[in-house]
Parts: C-alpha cells; sequence; structure tokens
C-alpha cells in the first residue's frame, strides 16, 4: 500500500501533461456554479475539503457561484444514493469523497461503488494523524503505545466513520507497524470527523485518529495535540511516526465525482477549473492552512488510479481482518 500511494504522491510532475490533454478534449461547457455535496457533517475531511475547493475557487474568479449541502448518513452512503437518483436535477453538483468510498463499497456498507458515479478529478492527499487533548495525560506516542502494551482495552481510539473505515484502519496500521495486535485496538466510531472531534474534547475517548487537515490548524493553535503522523517525514515540526521508530505511513485522497450522467465534455471542463486552481494563490493559502499535499489524477487516470487502489486497500483489509 505504502509504495502504490508514494508513487501517486510522487507523481504530481505528471499533472501537466494530464492537463494538456484535457486541454484539447475539453469543449465550451458552462461551469461557472458549483454546488458541492457533502456525504458528511461539519467539520469532517469531506466538509473541509469542498469548502476549502469552494472558497479558493469563488474567491480566485474560476467560478461565480458556490453552495453546500451537507447529507450525513450511511457511511457516505445517503448523499451516494441521493446524487444517483435524482441525477436529472444535479447538473452542477460535485461529491466530494476519497477513500472510503472503496473501503466502504468492499465492506458493503452500501450497494453502489465509484463506478456508479462520473469521475471528475483527484485533488489532495491528505495524511493520517493520532491526536490527544492539549492537557491529556498522553504526551507523545510512547506514552500512547506504553499504555496501550498495558492494557489496549483501556486506550479508546475514536474516527469520524465506522468500524473496519478508513479512521479504524489507518489507527490499526499505525499499532500494527508497532509490533501491537492491530485487532485489539478498541475503536469508537462516530458519524463525522466533528462528533469525533468533539468526543476527544470532551473526554468520552483517549486518542482520535483522523486527516492531518482535520485538525492541524487546531494544532497550531494549541487546541489539542498531534502526537504523530503518516508521513515520511515530519510536517510543520509534527513527528512522522516512522521518526518515532514505527513505519507507518498512509495518505488518504480526497476528490469529486459528478452523477452518473454527467457528460464526459462537463466532467473534463471541471478537471480543468481544478486543475488552473492549483495555479492560484487563494488555492495555495487553503492548501497550506489545511496542510494538504496536491493529487491531481484527472477522468480517466482517476479511475485507473482507484482501480489499483481497490486492489491493493482489499489486500490490507483482509490481511487485517477487517473484510
Amino acid at each position: 500500500m505504502k509504495n502504490s500511494i508514494t508513487k501517486v504522491c510522487k507523481n504530481l510532475a505528471l499533472a501537466g501533461c494530464l492537463v494538456a490533454g484535457l486541454a484539447t478534449s475539453a469543449v465550451a461547457v458552462d461551469v461557472n456554479k458549483v454546488h458541492f455535496l457533502i456525504p458528511g457533517g461539519a467539520g469532517g475531511g469531506w466538509d473541509g475539503t469542498a469548502r476549502g475547493v469552494g472558497e479558493a475557487l469563488k474567491k480566485s474568479g474560476l467560478v461565480e457561484e458556490t453552495s453546500f449541502e451537507n447529507m450525513s448518513g450511511g457511511g457516505g452512503g445517503k448523499a451516494i444514493a441521493y446524487i444517483i437518483e435524482t441525477a436529472k436535477k444535479q447538473k452542477n453538483t460535485l461529491l466530494v469523497n476519497s477513500t472510503p468510498i472503496v473501503i466502504r463499497s468492499l465492506q458493503g456498507v452500501f450497494p453502489q461503488s465509484f463506478r456508479d458515479l462520473t469521475l471528475v478529478s483527484t485533488v489532495v492527499a491528505d495524511y493520517g494523524v493520532l491526536v490527544v487533548k492539549k492537557d491529556s495525560k498522553y504526551n507523545s506516542w510512547q506514552d500512547v503505545k506504553s499504555a496501550f502494551d498495558e492494557n489496549p482495552r483501556k486506550v479508546k481510539i475514536a474516527g469520524g466513520s465506522s468500524r473496519g473505515s478508513m479512521d479504524h484502519l489507518v489507527a490499526a496500521q499505525i499499532f500494527k507497524a508497532a509490533g501491537a495486535d492491530p485487532k485489539s485496538v478498541r475503536y469508537i466510531p462516530y458519524d463525522a470527523g466533528g462528533k469525533a472531534l468533539a468526543g476527544l474534547l470532551t473526554g468520552e475517548v483517549d486518542v482520535l485518529s483522523t486527516g492531518l487537515g482535520e485538525v492541524l490548524e487546531k494544532h497550531m493553535k494549541g487546541e489539542l495535540k498531534i502526537i504523530g503522523v503518516t508521513s515520511d517525514e515530519s510536517v510543520q515540526g509534527i513527528p512522522s511516526f516512522k521518526s518515532m521508530g514505527t513505519d507507518a505511513y498512509f495518505a488518504n485522497w480526497r476528490g469529486f465525482f459528478g452523477a452518473p450522467n454527467m457528460s464526459d465534455e462537463k466532467a473534463f471542463a471541471y478537471a480543468k477549473v481544478i486543475s488552473k486552481m492549483y495555479k492560484t494563490e487563494e488555492w495555495e493559502t487553503v492548501r497550506k492552512r489545511n496542510g494538504w499535499t496536491n493529487l491531481y489524477k484527472p477522468t480517466k487516470f482517476f479511475n485507473k488510479f482507484l482501480l489499483e487502489q481497490e486492489k491493493v486497500i482489499g489486500s490490507l483489509m483482509k490481511e487485517m481482518g477487517f473484510l
């Protein structure tokens, strides 16, 4: 899994070539309006990605109008079913999603998969992190690991998604890399990242497994503490698990899909707008604020990427007992 995602994240130089290819394929299609459909609640990674992209697109003048709709439920399945069932009305709608659409489809959480949607483009990659309260009894990864080794049931780890989903998978992968039994992770699921964060802050759980972008700003303000990140190297002063002797790596893509009846021309046009967004100061402000890495895989390249990820993640989930 590491090699596959590392290769993708280091292959961003191809973006220029992909954009050139789109430019010759796309025709004049109106994409001045974007309605972002968000499969989770406020405060989560999907919400932050959609609103961050919308902010950059509008402030840079690449689109004239943006709107947002949060639709939680079914591990993201409610929004997917909705955009499919109401496809005729979703002319300017982009559904944000990420690695969980692959994981939950494999698990049968919902019957649909990325194959039932029109693929527009990936946008960013976000590393996983483990987070504690600013006044937590755990001050470091070593503290958490020691407590887990003593009694894994006493370390409650929250995530903004269901059991066996990405937040659970990342936490389990980290502990497995540290030599522990990943099946011993006591995972507490919440419906959306914002609710999981609230659970951490109120003391319902001890540790939060989430994306770096969801909590980086709060960490920088001292409102909570990130104890490790699943990158190869430290990020903005946050130590990587690798630097602390735990060989754990994970990067979660986030991207956009259209309704199943969206034309190829319109999908190309939206993908081209995203490619232009990368060059704007407005996007760079949003990207840095969230600690994201640019990851551009438009249309058919997106499809190829997802087919490969489905194979890699499916194999890992079987190995770890999540399938």
